[in-house]
């Protein structure tokens, strides 16, 4: 396959870098403001070796260390390659409905997987809306629904928008999908992760990728994103990613009593059965829309 502009066919002013140390530029974006803020928030407590350790450690992870990465990445694309927004997926018109849309389809998405293994016996229920009795919980939900959407979102941005754009446009779309879906696993890896975890993240890069391609735009699956992220962290007192807020249940508390494969263990629902059959139908279905 010959190389291809993806989003938008507008051409780039500025220095493309090749194909080839694409990987490591996206590493570098990630890892260059990450690692300092990380251990400036280790001295504060607000993360451990696991990840944030708490409500206030991810609201502090995704407002310092992602936003960093996002203007850092915005920047590149403006400055160096010298392109516009929109070769990275940031089309118009329609982008707030786009967003919006991607938002409840993720939270729709969750609840899917949540119910399936729910009825399958993976969880009890052991309480109903408990958060809607405290205040406080429900002000840092709230706080958290904003924090989630720029976490989700600058991750999109790094890997749908600027990495699969950039490769492309250097080699062809399948290497694009490739190598940012590997470079996306390999920054969400660690060697606890069984199989089906590290299959799940592979099935949701090329789901992500799908939606970005089909829909030409990054806006509703970073939506996508930002809304199972949510849901998944504030709805059922279930990990995101491993990550416990802490925070009593918005919908209905989880105690799973199944196998790690249809629980996803410690890991939360990212790590279950349900949730690669979603992302399998969920690429099927995008492949077969127009």
């Amino acid at each position: 396959m010959k190389s291809v502009a993806l989003y938008s066919p507008e051409p780039h002013r500025g220095w493309l870098p090749w194909g080839a140390l694409s990987p490591l530029l996206a590493l570098l974006f990630v890892l260059l403001p990450t690692i300092p803020i990380v251990i400036l928030l280790a001295r504060q407590g607000l993360v451990d070796p696991s990840g944030p350790a708490s409500f206030e450690g991810i609201a502090a992870y995704a407002l310092f260390a992602f936003s960093a990465v996002g203007l850092l990445v915005l920047g590149w694309v403006r400055f160096v390659e010298r392109r516009p927004l929109a070769t990275i997926g940031f089309t118009s018109p329609g982008a707030p409905r786009k967003f919006s849309l991607g938002h409840l389809i993720g939270c729709g998405s969750i609840v899917a997987v949540i119910v399936v293994t729910w009825v399958a016996g993976g969880y009890s229920a052991s309480g109903y809306l408990q958060a809607w009795s405290q205040p406080i919980a429900l002000l840092k939900i709230a706080a958290l629904l904003g924090c989630f959407a720029i976490q989700g979102s600058v991750e999109e941005i790094v890997f749908r928008g600027w990495m699969l754009s950039a490769v492309a446009r250097k080699f062809n779309l399948p290497w694009a999908i490739g190598l940012s879906s590997l470079i996306f696993c390999l920054l969400h890896y660690n060697p606890g992760l069984n199989w089906l975890v590290m299959l799940n993240l592979v099935l949701f890069s090329l789901f992500a990728c799908t939606w970005a391609i089909r829909k030409n735009n990054i806006w509703g699956v970073m939506g996508w994103h930002a809304g199972w992220n949510w849901l998944l962290a504030t709805g059922f007192q279930l990990p995101v990613t491993g990550i416990d807020v802490k925070l009593p249940a918005l919908l209905v508390a989880m105690s799973p009593r199944g196998s790690d494969y249809l629980t996803g263990g410690a890991q939360g629902p990212e790590g279950s059965v349900a949730c690669t059959v979603l992302f399998l139908g969920g690429i099927a279905w995008l492949l077969r829309s127009r």
